[in-house]
């Protein structure tokens, strides 16, 4: 069974940067063809962020192009997701998907201003 655990969260001024971790268990991650990020704010739905495919090709929601980077590493079993120039709006529970159905537990960044 794949598990997704993410690490890297925390507290930071606005501006500033993270770089969040989520690495797999149960299955390598070489052979996973759709890895992406959601968050989801206090108070509002869950929403997608950015996804990595197989082929390496990238796509971010527009919120975040241009700031968060998704990458990965097949051979630390590791996805990864900078975040640069954090802003207020970006706190929220960062979870780790992987297609069809599975989630990591999230790990909480919270940016202040």
């Amino acid at each position: 069974q794949v598990q997704l655990v993410e690490s890297g969260g925390g507290l930071v001024q606005a501006g500033g940067s993270l770089r969040l971790s989520c690495t797999t268990s149960g299955r390598s991650i070489s052979s996973m063809s759709r890895l992406a990020w959601y968050r989801q704010a206090p108070g509002k739905q869950r929403e997608w962020v950015a996804t990595i495919i197989s082929t390496d090709m990238t796509m971010y929601a527009d919120s975040v192009k241009g700031r968060f980077t998704i990458s990965r590493d097949n051979a630390k079993n590791t996805v990864y997701l900078q975040m640069n120039n954090l802003k207020p709006e970006d706190t929220a529970v960062y979870y780790c998907f992987n297609s069809p159905s599975t989630w990591g537990q999230g790990t909480r960044v919270t940016v202040s201003s």
